[in-house]
């Protein structure tokens, strides 16, 4: 492969410029790794989009995992270690025309193509189709099956091998890269180590709700958070006070990042870690489920040149994928955007991104006001969490900036009133606030077994309809009923007339009274129209949303 020739292509097709082509090659000579892999991973452009480029230059065509059927016929003839070790993925075997069909991460790679040669069946073609890689590790867990079944790897930790934490033989080690690969796998956000009297319970965070996965006998633990501290680069001899670590992994051909947190209890540690995906963390602004009249007025917020943004909600509603995916829409080599957060979650070009953390002795209204010194275009403040930094967030707002955080309340109105427990009144807010979103996440039914049940007569006074939505369960879902997850938002865009009111230093209620007059919906009314609308449940939305007022 002519490795400018392919540089070229990304040039021509404007998914790369000159500066990151002269880095990637650069980075090609240290590291002698292909150019297109090299361009992902420094976050240039996404790996499809290369991969479409270099089967341009290569000839070969595209292996699309949506429009191809795989053959069983086709998997049976190449072992599952062979096709893991080459990223090869037979797609359809054609016996009337001879020809084995297959995808190939490396076409190229001499040793593949030996092991293609090797496996073909005596008076067979094959044809190959270009795949990228996260394309073909996808695949093959899907029709080859998880490599690190957790099952086979526990009937050897009791009491069999080595539990060296260090050992890559031991059953330690096998069972923890087992379970991290499969919690990606399950889209799960969190996992779950949790010591009880005689076990140790685990359970994966899968679309806001917590599932055990497995319960282990307590004799297992020492050795799996001995492996976890060492991976994570914690202090494998404290198990006495809390601590933090990191570590990455690429798994199914995605990096991705876990932070862990300790925590002593009467049983021993608990130990949680938070799987952070970038390619799933920066979401399209039209992709997050967002209805279109909620999209229109987060556009129109976006494009005022100042002023301060607000996202409220609990802890786990989504803020700051909401925040992230904004930043990504307005992110522009033409601005300077800066980010303080407590820790950073998703690395984003053209961002500065500064974390906080104890062993600088930086907290959220210092580190504001050393962005204010760095002459930025747009701030980001992961969370107001006090009087100062509330300060330092409006003054940033006031002095001109496109201002975005965070804040732990349970409305849009609500905000208002949190505002003035840290000094901020409304008052101090005139001319200043673009607008407050408030949100929470809704579990979105699954499509292949959602149903209908009838209505009772004390739900018609929150959905006038015969049937509502009902989560059923199937294999596609895992017997949850739901797969995947939606936001419901309330969004108040301050207009001239309630700017004007919040100069009047008007209370809450007055507030709210002209929001609903211009059209302003609640959480609680957008919940039931999802639900209306069949993407959700009645009692997912009872189980995020307050619908007392309803009742």
């Amino acid at each position: 492969m002519n490795r400018i020739q392919l540089g070229q292509r990304l040039l021509a097709a404007g998914l790369i410029n000159e500066d990151q082509l002269r880095i990637a090659l650069v980075e090609q000579q240290k590291n002698r790794q292909p150019l297109g892999a090299l361009i992902h991973t420094l976050g240039f452009a996404d790996e499809p989009k290369v991969c479409d480029e270099l089967s341009r230059q290569l000839g070969y065509e595209r292996f699309d995992p949506h429009r191809h059927t795989i053959s069983a016929d086709a998997i049976r003839l190449l072992p599952a270690d062979t096709a893991r070790r080459h990223r090869i993925l037979p797609i359809t075997l054609d016996t009337e025309q001879r020809r084995w069909r297959l995808a190939m991460a490396s076409p190229q790679d001499p040793q593949a193509q030996a092991s293609v040669r090797t496996h073909t069946p005596s008076g067979m073609g094959n044809e190959i189709l270009l795949a990228a890689p996260g394309e073909i590790e996808a695949a093959l867990d899907q029709h080859y099956g998880n490599p690190l079944a957790i099952d086979d790897i526990l009937e050897r930790f009791e009491g069999k091998g080595s539990l060296s934490p260090q050992s890559g033989d031991s059953p330690a080690v096998r069972l923890v890269d087992a379970l991290l690969a499969d919690a990606v796998r399950r889209h799960a956000s969190d996992i779950h180590f949790e010591p009880e009297v005689a076990s140790l319970r685990i359970r994966y965070r899968i679309d806001g709700q917590l599932e055990t996965i497995r319960i282990l006998h307590r004799s297992t633990w020492a050795a799996l958070a001995s492996r976890i501290k060492v991976i994570a680069s914690m202090n494998i001899a404290e198990n006495r006070l809390p601590q933090d670590g990191h570590l990455g992994l690429t798994i199914a051909g995605r990096n991705i990042d876990f932070r862990v947190a300790s925590q002593p209890t009467i049983h021993g540690e608990c130990i949680v870690l938070r799987i952070l995906d970038r390619q799933k963390g920066i979401v399209p602004l039209e992709s997050l489920g967002i209805d279109p009249p909620h999209q229109a007025l987060l556009a129109r917020m976006l494009s005022r040149p100042d002023g301060l943004l607000l996202v409220t909600g609990p802890t786990g509603s989504g803020k700051t994928t909401t925040l992230y995916s904004l930043l990504n829409r307005v992110r522009d080599d033409s601005v300077n955007i800066m980010t303080l957060e407590d820790p950073v979650e998703y690395p984003l070009p053209l961002l500065r991104q500064s974390s906080l953390s104890d062993n600088i002795k930086m907290d959220f209204a210092e580190g504001v006001r050393s962005m204010l010194r760095q002459d930025p275009d747009i701030m980001l403040i992961g969370e107001i969490r006090d009087a100062d930094t509330a300060a330092m967030t409006l003054r940033s707002a006031l002095t001109g900036h496109q201002v975005f955080a965070t804040l732990h309340a349970g409305s849009a109105i609500a905000a208002l009133s949190r505002l003035a427990e840290f000094g901020i009144s409304p008052r101090m807010l005139h001319g200043n606030l673009t607008g407050i979103v408030a949100q929470r996440l809704l579990r979105r039914l699954c499509p292949d077994c959602r149903s209908e049940r009838p209505t009772s007569s004390a739900e018609r006074a929150l959905i006038d309809r015969p049937t509502l939505p009902k989560a059923t369960g199937c294999p596609a879902c895992r017997q949850r009923g739901y797969r995947g997850r939606l936001v419901v938002m309330e969004i108040l865009r301050i207009d001239r007339t309630l700017d004007l009111m919040l100069a009047a230093d008007a209370d809450p209620p007055a507030l709210h009274a002209q929001a609903r007059a211009q059209g302003y919906k609640s959480l609680a009314e957008n919940a039931l129209a999802a639900v209306d609308r069949g993407e959700t449940t009645l009692e997912e939305v009872a189980r995020a949303v307050d619908l007392s007022e309803w009742l």
